[in-house]
């Protein structure tokens, strides 16, 4: 009876949270055995039946065996071999002309593969690029048995080490070979033109000359050599091409290609950049603390993920507006928007198998999956439109359809104005005195604004005096050198004759530590006596306050004091990265005798 009930507990409880959640479950299968990213998934009309199937660029058990994988609800419809792991998927309009059924490109290695009906329609492939002449010339002298393949080795590896143009595929090959494989190698390659490819990174889509939804598209590539490349959607030329200091791996872009358009590109240095329409170079840059691992445009707002497990938000000028930290690593990161309501918001798939939606930093939901989520997919499946798609580590697919009836708030709000809209103000009674003030403030305004600029004015040059006088005494410490962040604050305890000097030092820096750093005191011999006026600083890690301590003994019984100096030095250097005074106190102890 025991077990009964506690079991029809437990079913009423699964049935609550049921009822409470904003989700259907629609499907789930822990051995659908599709790994894969959110960049390799997209949701299309492929057919034009109004039956929205799911693109799958599906990497494969272990990275091996790479697959295009389109599904039908929760079953497979199709399944082709891939010649190279995918690195993105996106479906795009070529033509105005019907049936409006939109084409499947898929991105990888150097080639985008392009499909219509879910047949090989185009093949685009990205230009070679010019080789090293020096490797050139290295294997013209091969090709002429002027150099043995040892000599070419060791050319070739000084080559990979100096030069800025990287070494093609064929020699990097050949500098993998053992001595006894070197041979056979060059008499069989000797006689190729040397070619070196580049190969896509990121893709996405821009609308040509439309904002509409059905309008025609042209797909951006970011190549691993640093640049951008905007393709013609019908003869698959390249229309413009951008050039950034660090190779892109995420894309998102916004306005239309004729028009106006802005793009933004998180890259592998740690950086976003911004371009604009007939900007050749980046125009704004986001400095990130930490690599991206997801970026998301909501409206006009850019939401970047950082492996610091927090999610950002920046302007298009690159202002930082907001900061929200998250429980666990992000994975992956989508877009959920729900055009019926005008809502969009940040999808965040975490590491403890939580699937988090932010608008802004407001937190609106929280899906919660059996694995970590490794890929996120929102909008119309099937004949259902808002419907989530979630895929995890163990290659698990999970389908989750909105209630038609759920509304997104904010986590502990409510639906509406906020309930102090409806409370009356207690507003005093206007006085004779606030009246006389009013008419005062109407007749004299411009005079009391420009008396209160001159205050202010003032008030700035005391202050800036104020900061100077405390720099050239070194009264405030304050690093040097910039490359040395740090901080110092001092601490006296104790009545004396003896006190407790306690200095705590701190690394300011983001994620660099310090060392090798030494502490020295300057003091009056005749008034103070330090066991130790010179030690080492231990290893700083960023972020962390240590404190380091010392006694004072004050020698002298007349009641007088002065100032102890503090430097932090580097060793091997002389000049002091930090400075700072110390107004030791009068010895209470020898005073009163």
């Amino acid at each position: 009876m025991a077990a009964a009930s506690s079991s029809d507990s437990d079913s009423g409880r699964a049935e609550s949270n049921e009822a409470s959640s904003k989700w259907l479950d629609a499907h789930y299968d822990p051995m659908a055995n599709i790994h894969t990213f959110s960049s390799c998934l997209a949701l299309a009309d492929l057919h034009g039946d109004g039956e929205y199937k799911l693109v799958v660029g599906d990497l494969g058990p272990s990275g091996q065996h790479p697959r295009l994988k389109v599904l039908k609800g929760p079953t497979v419809l199709t399944e082709s071999p891939l010649p190279a792991l995918p690195a993105a998927a996106a479906t795009f309009l070529m033509e105005q002309h019907e049936p409006r059924t939109p084409a499947l490109a898929l991105a990888s290695g150097p080639c985008v593969y392009v499909y219509k009906n879910l047949r090989p329609y185009f093949k685009f492939s990205l230009p070679q690029l010019p080789p090293n002449p020096l490797e050139q010339d290295l294997w013209n002298q091969a090709k002429e048995d002027r150099i043995d393949p040892l000599t070419l080795k060791e050319m070739l590896e000084g080559i990979r080490e100096k030069a800025e143009v990287p070494l093609s595929v064929q020699s990097l090959r050949f500098l993998q070979l053992e001595l006894s494989e070197m041979e056979a190698f060059v008499s069989q390659h000797k006689s190729r033109s040397i070619k070196r490819q580049t190969v896509i990174t990121t893709m996405t889509t821009l609308k040509k000359n439309l904002a509409d939804e059905d309008a025609v598209s042209c797909l951006v590539l970011g190549t691993e050599n640093k640049e951008l490349l905007v393709l013609d959607p019908e003869a698959f030329t390249i229309l413009a091409k951008m050039s950034l200091p660090s190779v892109p791996v995420f894309l998102e872009v916004s306005g239309q290609f004729d028009v106006e358009f802005r793009l933004a590109a998180a890259c592998r240095n740690g950086n976003v950049y911004i371009l604009r329409r007939d900007s050749k170079h980046p125009k704004y840059c986001i400095e990130l603390s930490a690599q991206p691992v997801g970026l998301v445009r909501v409206h006009k707002v850019l939401v970047v993920g950082s492996t610091q497990e927090s999610l950002h938000g920046f302007t298009h000028k690159g202002k930082k507006l907001w900061t929200v930290q998250m429980p666990a690593a992000i994975l992956t990161m989508n877009l959920l928007e729900q055009r019926s309501r005008g809502l969009q918001a940040v999808m965040a798939g975490l590491a403890n198998g939580e699937v988090r939606i932010y608008h802004d930093k407001a937190l609106l939901n929280v899906i919660r999956t059996p694995d970590a989520v490794t890929s996120l997919c929102f909008g119309r499946y099937g004949r259902e439109d808002n419907t989530l798609i979630i895929t995890t580590r163990g290659g698990g697919l999970i389908i989750k359809i909105l209630k038609r009836t759920a509304v997104f708030v904010e986590a502990g709000g409510v639906v509406g104005p906020p309930p102090a809209q409806a409370m009356k103000l207690s507003v005093p009674r206007k006085t004779r005195l606030y009246v006389d003030q009013t008419l005062r403030e109407r007749e004299a305004g411009t005079a009391m604004h420009r008396t209160f600029q001159t205050d202010l004015y003032l008030l700035r040059l005391q202050a800036a005096r104020a900061y100077v006088r405390a720099l050239e005494s070194s009264l405030n410490p304050v690093s040097v050198m910039a490359r040395e962040p740090l901080k110092l604050h001092a601490v006296v305890q104790g009545l004396g004759p003896t006190f407790k000097l306690t200095l705590h030092l701190q690394n300011t820096s983001a994620a660099r530590p310090i060392l090798g750093l030494l502490v020295c005191f300057l003091y009056n011999e005749v008034l103070y006596a330090l066991p130790r006026a010179f030690f080492k600083v231990p290893l700083l890690v960023p972020g962390l306050i240590y404190p380091l301590e010392t006694f004072v003994e004050s020698l002298s019984d007349k009641g007088i004091s002065d100032i102890i100096k503090v430097l932090v030095l580097r060793e091997g250097q002389s000049a002091p990265l930090l400075s700072a005074h110390i107004n030791m106190p009068v010895s209470e102890g020898l005073a009163a005798a």
